[in-house]
């Protein structure tokens, strides 16, 4: 079994993240609402050729959830403080969705950092910020991320998928269940911090 380590970001942020492997770096950055653990399945056939970095976003899996907002900015640079911490110059990068973003920001603001980038399910915008102040509005009124889980299935999963037992859905609803609703120092909402984050859209990319 893998470790989960931790390093602090310089605002005091704790961030889980794995090693797995050998051979030049591959840094996997997870969706919103789930964890490193959401590439077990690939993490065998992807450490038979690169030394796996997954990590933890913060507010999610076993990483710090402080108050946010969290920009894109905030999210970019932990990415950048983690590989300073374990002094690795250059990855390649693979983000899904919400890694996605992140994965864009590091291409536009530190390019000398990265050899490839691989972007998937992914946007250079999400919009309109209406939609994020209602995804706001939805989590604070519920007194559980259960609902946030059923739409996160359904966006994620097809039918066929969810019609009965499942253990790849079983596995990704307990991520988003386990996704904290507050931050763990009961400060304003993880929905606020990731949300009020992705209203923006990113620059226009240069390519």
């Amino acid at each position: 079994m893998t470790d989960t380590l931790y390093f602090t970001t310089g605002d005091g942020c704790r961030i889980a993240y794995q090693l797995a492997g050998a051979g030049p770096v591959l840094v996997l950055s997870n969706s919103i609402a789930t964890n490193l653990h959401m590439w077990d399945r690939q993490l065998a056939e992807f450490a038979g050729s690169f030394r796996v970095l997954r990590y933890d976003l913060r507010g999610h899996g076993s990483s710090d959830a402080p108050a946010g907002a969290y920009s894109l900015d905030r999210l970019g640079r932990d990415v950048l403080e983690l590989l300073d911490a374990l002094q690795i110059a250059r990855v390649h990068f693979c983000g899904l969705s919400l890694g996605g973003f992140v994965g864009q920001w590091l291409g536009i603001h530190a390019p000398d950092r990265i050899e490839r980038l691989s972007l998937s399910n992914t946007s250079p915008h999400l919009g309109p910020a209406s939609y994020f102040d209602g995804q706001i509005r939805t989590v604070l009124a519920a007194s559980n991320m259960s609902a946030a889980a059923d739409m996160f299935m359904h966006n994620w999963f097809p039918a066929s998928m969810l019609a009965g037992p499942n253990e790849t859905v079983d596995a990704f609803r307990a991520m988003v269940l386990a996704t904290p609703k507050v931050s763990r120092d009961a400060s304003p909402p993880y929905a606020i911090a990731i949300c009020a984050g992705l209203s923006p859209s990113l620059p226009p990319p240069p390519w």
